[in-house]
């Protein structure tokens, strides 16, 4: 059964996020992606996921708190009922600059992965596109991320894959088996939607989700996130994007 579920980091300028976690549960939505910004008052985000319902099956965690802080991350997903703990992001001054680099990086994700793994939950990987642009010394930086460990898991953006030059339904075949969720957002027309950074709604841009849903779910995926980076209205896109993951989950 496929978990239709909402990247609360699209509501982050739709505040109060009491509002948004109610609108997204009579939406249909049942259950929420929350990231480090939410962590702070977890009671209170307990509360509110409680109070509508809602389950959080999966959570942002940044490499230096799962690294540094490993004790304060169990605590966060236990509190919240997370099963997979993903990792969100590299910032660009942390990224390494070649393919020694990345091999090494590769190989401190699977360590985290395997601690992780040991307590009963999971890690995941959620890309951008760098990660998808070849590196010095060849390769390119998801490939020494996923193969150092198949402890790791991959969320799959596949409208980041696509930004990074890169065909989602390669990348999907290459790691079938690995995909725990699939980031689902999508891509306007070239020079249309500026205002929204050129994302558009699930189902309104040109991704064919109809065709990348069903790849995704065959790779393993059985949790959907809907995001988009910057909604000019959340409410719009969170009602559109459910409807289209209606469509798309037909037989699922």
């Amino acid at each position: 059964m496929t978990t239709f579920s909402m990247q609360l980091y699209s509501a982050r300028n739709a505040p109060p996020l009491a509002d948004r976690l109610r609108e997204v549960a009579e939406l249909g939505y049942t259950d929420v992606e929350c990231f480090r910004g939410l962590y702070d008052d977890l009671p209170a985000l307990k509360a509110g996921l409680q109070a509508n319902g809602l389950t959080a099956r999966s959570g942002h965690f940044s490499v230096d708190l799962l690294e540094k802080e490993f004790d304060r991350s169990l605590e966060i997903a236990r509190t919240l009922g997370n099963e997979i703990l993903v990792v969100p992001y590299l910032l660009p001054d942390q990224r390494p600059a070649d393919a020694a680099g990345w091999r090494d990086f590769g190989s401190r994700m699977g360590a985290v992965a395997r601690r992780v793994k040991a307590e009963g939950l999971r890690a995941a990987w959620h890309n951008h596109d760098f990660e998808l642009r070849e590196v010095e010394g060849g390769g390119r930086p998801l490939d020494y991320i996923l193969d150092a460990d198949p402890a790791l898991e991959w969320e799959a953006d596949l409208a980041w894959v696509v930004r990074g030059g890169e065909d989602p339904a390669a990348w999907l075949d290459r790691y079938s088996g690995r995909v725990s969720a699939l980031h689902v957002k999508d891509i306007a027309e070239a020079g249309t939607k500026t205002d929204e950074d050129g994302w558009a709604d699930v189902g309104e841009g040109t991704l064919d989700w109809a065709s990348l849903w069903a790849r995704g779910r065959a790779a393993g995926a059985d949790l959907m996130i809907a995001e988009h980076d910057n909604p000019s209205d959340f409410s719009r896109f969170a009602r559109n994007t459910i409807e289209a993951f209606g469509r798309f989950d037909k037989g699922n």
